[in-house]
């Protein structure tokens, strides 16, 4: 499958590096291109000996991977590439297949995703959606590519803007457990080293019972938790900070965040 990724950023990097290790694409398959940095696009062909993009050349699949303000001023530039039986695949938060396939007078193959960051270590959790053009081999071809950095799951697209709130921004919700866990233990007397070890193990080990021993988290919960112990102790406080509150409003402020880039993106190009 001759594939052109536009764009050469993490997710660009990450699903380029997994596609070519799991054997999807070879990298004479493999073209890339990207509007600023020279020094970013050199090195990701050095890496890993893809092609530079052909102006003028049609191919069989085109990712979208550039930020997604910078889709309109592309989308000119893109439909050259683009033939009759071409795959799009989008990665670009917030801006839906309707609205691609309007601003690339496209009325092929096309579908949406939302990995995240965690691809870089080919452990990503990706929703993918698909319009009506797919061929069977088509949706195939897309969810092993997913699959080569982490997991895929085929969801409705109406969901991805609540899906990017949930485990495409995940990460970054974990990482900043993992950096106040850490700040509370040095301000109470450990050695950043050791909190950070012991938070870093910590956070793995209770990931990897939430995928090995097929219970559900509340189970685990409450297995950790004795009544009068130090673990009730400590979700006891964590209640009364309303952390339930919390993490809700944390999910539903990021997904009408996904929701409002969306629209401003639209409103936008409907000014040009």
């Amino acid at each position: 499958m001759k594939t052109l990724f536009i764009g050469a950023g993490s997710m660009a990097h990450a699903l380029m590096g997994g596609a070519l290790s799991a054997g999807v694409l070879t990298c004479e398959e493999v073209y890339v291109t990207n509007r600023a940095n020279q020094e970013r696009l050199d090195h990701i062909m050095h890496e890993f000996c893809v092609q530079k993009v052909n102006q003028d050349t049609s191919y069989d699949v085109i990712i979208l991977a550039m930020k997604p303000k910078d889709f309109h001023e592309a989308a000119e530039s893109i439909r050259t590439h683009l033939k009759e039986n071409t795959l799009v695949i989008s990665v670009l938060a917030g801006i839906t297949m309707d609205h691609l396939s309007d601003k690339l007078s496209f009325n092929g193959a096309m579908a949406r995703a939302m990995p995240n960051t965690s691809a870089a270590l080919g452990k990503s959790a990706t929703a993918v959606s698909f319009n009506k053009y797919l061929s069977h081999s088509q949706k195939e071809w897309t969810t092993t590519l997913f699959r080569s950095v982490g997991t895929a799951v085929e969801v409705e697209e109406e969901k991805l803007d609540l899906i990017t709130a949930l485990s495409g921004s995940g990460p970054a919700y974990i990482y900043y457990v993992a950096e106040l866990l850490k700040g509370a233990a040095v301000k109470l007397g450990l050695e950043e080293d050791l909190a950070k070890g012991l938070v870093t193990q910590t956070i793995a080990g209770a990931s990897a019972m939430l995928t090995d021993s097929g219970l559900e988290a509340q189970e685990l919960r409450k297995n950790v938790t004795s009544a009068g112990g130090t673990t009730e102790a400590g979700i006891s406080a964590l209640e009364d900070y309303h952390i339930r509150d919390a993490f809700f409003q944390c999910i539903a402020s990021a997904r009408d965040r996904s929701q409002i880039l969306g629209n401003e993106l639209k409103r936008q190009s409907l000014k040009k």
